[in-house]
């Protein structure tokens, strides 16, 4: 009796394994049609980080010893490389085929302050640009699991407004050492007290900053559990993917960080978003597709469901743009709540780097204090090229035929709430430009403070059975 009790509870948590990897729910009722995505097969082979030389007393470098793991990995056809509760500090960890970065709770992989450990040397020459942390390029079946924390050390890289920080923050950043520039208006980590720069001036080391974790060219891709914070530039950016997963991640940094993107999918296919928690310095869920001819060249952003996520502080909840030259097509976003962010549905772009959007669809959105608005259309984002500046601050250049305008039709809102915003929905854009058309805004409640729109004069939006109410 006991050996079928036993089988029989062996059989259920073997049914509640293969359900935590299936991901078919989330497809249904669907408005377009779209691939199920599914989870990355890693083979049942696991070694430790510790076999391989690994201290996790914040003091040791790993790198090496990450290096050692994959490979070992590697020759076995791949498995799970297990991190440990500890703070393992490391430079550049590249995965490869088959493996999973597992951390155990209480686990942090930290990234080394010392910034030239990020720049790859090839034939003697070092790279122009730094790497970032965690990569893989033209990789299959990868994944970062767990309840651990990846750490980006981004203060050793970011430049720092002082009006965007208090005193005593302040202090802090010149207690680093590091460099003020415009009058103490900014604060580069330039000639930090204990780190060398890997640039001649603030300036040029700041075009090196790299982001944290980004695959490139890669397919069956998933980060599930984990918690990413604080990096250098942007946090996770899977790029040119196929069959992507991000499940139950928390992707957090300061909220002035520079540049501080939580997850940016560019030119990926088939991609999920689910349960993930976000609160960032800069967008928070954002669909980019490639600027000019090289974003024509990797196609668009295709098959996206995003679903059950909460955005705190964030640029944007969700955004597409600003680069999207590519196109944006196949697009669900549904059952997400944003509380607290500058905006909630915002579409940027601007001339040289826009594209079209096909088949978006956007439902059952909550939102509660929007600092500036709730939906938002911003085709004049970067185009000053092509834009005059009038006395009364507005744009007013006439274009035609100019490259790669942004197109944002073919997109589909409804069920949106929104408590608390200053503009429930604005477009803004450059006469001779039809660059909204085909939107819809249907059953929506919008409690605004300032506006409830703000159009452009040749913006086509469809509002229907919706409430717009102030005080």
């Amino acid at each position: 009796m006991k050996r079928f009790v036993l089988l029989c509870l062996s059989y259920i948590l073997a049914v509640n394994v293969v359900q935590a990897d299936d991901y078919g729910e989330y497809y249904n009722n669907l408005p377009v049609n779209m691939p199920i995505v599914n989870a990355p097969v890693i083979p049942d082979y696991s070694v430790n980080i510790k076999d391989f030389g690994g201290v996790g007393d914040g003091l040791t470098l790993n790198t090496e010893a990450f290096s050692k793991a994959i490979s070992a990995l590697n020759k076995k056809g791949g498995g799970h490389l297990v991190v440990p509760a500890g703070i393992w500090l490391s430079g550049l960890i590249s995965l490869k085929d088959n493996i999973d970065l597992h951390l155990e709770k209480n686990a942090i992989l930290l990234a080394s302050p010392d910034r030239s450990l990020f720049i790859k040397e090839k034939d003697g020459k070092k790279d122009t640009k730094c790497t970032p942390m965690i990569n893989a390029s033209k990789r299959k079946n990868i994944s970062i699991t767990g309840d651990g924390v990846i750490d980006g050390n981004g203060a050793y890289w970011r430049p720092v407004k002082r009006s965007k920080v208090s005193d005593t923050e302040w202090k802090d950043f010149l207690y680093m050492g590091g460099t003020e520039t415009e009058g103490g208006k900014l604060w580069f980590p330039f000639n930090l007290r204990h780190f060398d720069n890997i640039a001649s001036s603030p300036e040029a080391q700041e075009k090196m900053r790299t982001h944290l974790i980004r695959f490139t060219d890669c397919e069956n891709v998933m980060v599930k559990g984990v918690t990413i914070q604080n990096s250098p530039k942007f946090h996770l950016i899977p790029t040119r993917c196929t069959n992507v997963i991000v499940d139950g991640v928390i992707i957090r940094c300061p909220w002035n960080a520079q540049n501080g993107d939580a997850l940016d999918i560019s030119s990926c296919r088939n991609v999920l978003i689910v349960n993930n928690t976000i609160d960032a310095g800069d967008d928070g869920i954002c669909m980019k597709g490639g600027a000019g001819e090289s974003g024509v060249k990797y196609g668009p952003c295709e098959n996206i469901l995003i679903e059950n996520n909460a955005v705190f502080h964030a640029h944007g909840g969700f955004v597409i743009g600003s680069e999207f030259s590519g196109g944006m097509k196949n697009i669900v976003v549904r059952n997400n709540r944003f509380c607290g962010t500058d905006t909630g549905l915002r579409f940027k772009s601007g001339i040289g780097r826009g594209g079209k959007t096909e088949g978006i669809y956007i439902s059952d959105i909550y939102m509660t204090d929007i600092k500036d608005e709730a939906i938002v259309f911003d085709c004049t984002y970067i185009d000053k090229k092509y834009s005059v500046i009038e006395d009364d601050g507005k744009k007013s250049e006439v274009v035609d035929n100019a490259p790669f305008a942004p197109e944002f039709c073919d997109i589909h809102i409804s069920n949106v709430v929104c408590r608390n915003v200053k503009t429930a929905i604005s477009v803004t854009g450059l006469p001779g430009m039809n660059c909204v058309h085909d939107v819809t805004v249907d059953n929506s409640t919008f409690f605004y403070t300032k506006k409830d729109k703000e159009f452009i004069d040749n913006a086509e939006l469809n509002i229907t059975n919706s409430k717009f109410v102030s005080f």
